[in-house]
């Protein structure tokens, strides 16, 4: 379905996990199976990544290898997450530009803390007023709209998953906030995904995103294969934004 709206095709799934990733289950193939056979138009296989992963050029080759239907665009990705305040990535050298890797998604598994990665847990037990939270909100915010200018095709995976890890909702995300995402997003030529498994971002996000002209793409963050382009909670979100 494509939302006239919110002119996002969910015919797509720009984030799906492979047994290149140690946390998934399905092969490339499997993947690319299920994509067809859903009817989707686009898939972007994507695998996590770390400062010392050797196996990209691996996993270039088997996507390169594989049999793609007619009518389904292949693509690649690796998943970084991102290390501190100053949006620094844990990527390998050289991923950043490398013609073979059509996008860096750039995600926010830990707290980007000013001198390193910071477990959600510690975080969210340090902050005891407002202004804590909305300190906190500015660092993910800051270390985001930085990681952009990190590589040269960024994707924002699951934009605010770490909300909740760290007790705070979406709904103190201010307008500036989502303001300076979007601003440098549609100046990186980064895509934000609205994404499955985590629900997020919400509907006002969605319509600011792309009020500010920022490509919006769906993912389910699949890492089994029958999950592959299955749209529920991200439908939903871009009905409420087309309907607000």
């Amino acid at each position: 379905m494509t939302s006239e709206g919110t002119r996002v095709d969910e015919r797509q799934d720009h984030h799906v996990h492979s047994t290149f990733s140690d946390d998934a289950v399905s092969t490339l193939d499997e993947n690319v199976a299920a994509a067809s056979d859903r009817g989707l138009r686009v898939l972007r296989l994507v695998d996590h990544v770390r400062l010392s992963t050797t196996w990209v050029p691996d996993f270039l080759a088997a996507v390169a290898a594989l049999d793609v239907p007619d009518g389904l665009e292949v693509c690649t990705g690796v998943e970084a997450k991102i290390l501190d305040s100053a949006g620094r990535l844990d990527l390998p050298d050289g991923l950043g530009t490398h013609p073979g890797v059509d996008r860096v998604l750039v995600a926010d598994h830990q707290f980007p803390g000013a001198d390193g990665p910071v477990s959600p847990r510690v975080v969210r037990d340090g902050i005891l007023t407002p202004q804590d939270a909305a300190d906190a909100l500015d660092v993910v915010v800051t270390a985001t709209v930085a990681a952009m200018h990190q590589v040269d095709r960024a994707q924002i995976a699951h934009l605010f998953s770490l909300l909740p890890k760290i007790g705070v909702s979406e709904d103190q995300v201010t307008d500036e906030h989502v303001a300076a995402l979007g601003a440098a997003a549609a100046a990186t030529g980064t895509t934000i995904e609205v994404n499955e498994k985590w629900a997020c971002p919400g509907p006002r996000v969605v319509r600011a995103l792309l009020a500010a002209g920022v490509e919006l793409v769906v993912s389910t963050d699949s890492h089994v294969a029958s999950d592959v382009g299955r749209y529920a909670r991200v439908s939903e979100i871009l009905r409420v934004a087309d309907s607000s």
